[in-house]
């Protein structure tokens, strides 16, 4: 895992996120649960590559439903040319921000996409995860602040679908 962790369970949540149907499930169900939170987010994103189709459905959603929700990437280090950002789209500084994440661990990748954001005047509203593995992270994220929505946790996979 990117964390360093080994675990018993592997998810590999990027054939689904990256999958026709995976993408026309995610984006209306991520969309639905950002409304139903309350956030009010202009943008959605977060640490690339996991982060990446997740953001996308959601916009492309809210394309669809008449609700304009942009989506942008994370940068794990900025480039040495071009603009040399960490952030890459349409968020603009202000954005009320929901960090997305196709699997939560142990909150990191999601905190240093917070911490990005918030360094680039983003209000990260909360966070929310294709998949939590139920492995302490939701808890650091919500220690540190920030509310998490998970679309499905690890336990209600069945082991034939992984």
């Amino acid at each position: 895992m990117s964390s360093g962790r080994e675990s018993t369970l592997y998810i590999d949540a990027r054939l689904t996120t990256m999958s026709p149907e995976g993408l026309a499930l995610i984006g209306p169900l991520g969309l639905a649960a950002l409304e139903e939170s309350g956030w009010n987010v202009q943008a959605v994103g977060g640490l690339t590559l996991g982060a990446d189709p997740v953001a996308y459905a959601i916009a492309y959603a809210s394309a669809q439903e008449g609700r304009l929700i942009r989506a942008f990437t994370v940068r794990k280090e900025a480039k040495t040319h071009g603009t040399g950002q960490l952030i890459e789209g349409p968020f603009k500084s202000g954005d009320r921000v929901a960090i997305v994440e196709d699997v939560i661990t142990t909150g990191g990748s999601a905190l240093k996409a917070a911490a990005t954001v918030q360094a680039a005047g983003g209000v990260v509203t909360g966070v929310l995860a294709v998949v939590d593995r139920g492995e302490g992270g939701t808890e650091a994220l919500e220690a540190k602040g920030f509310p998490v929505i998970a679309l499905t946790r690890a336990g209600e996979i069945t082991p034939h679908m992984l």
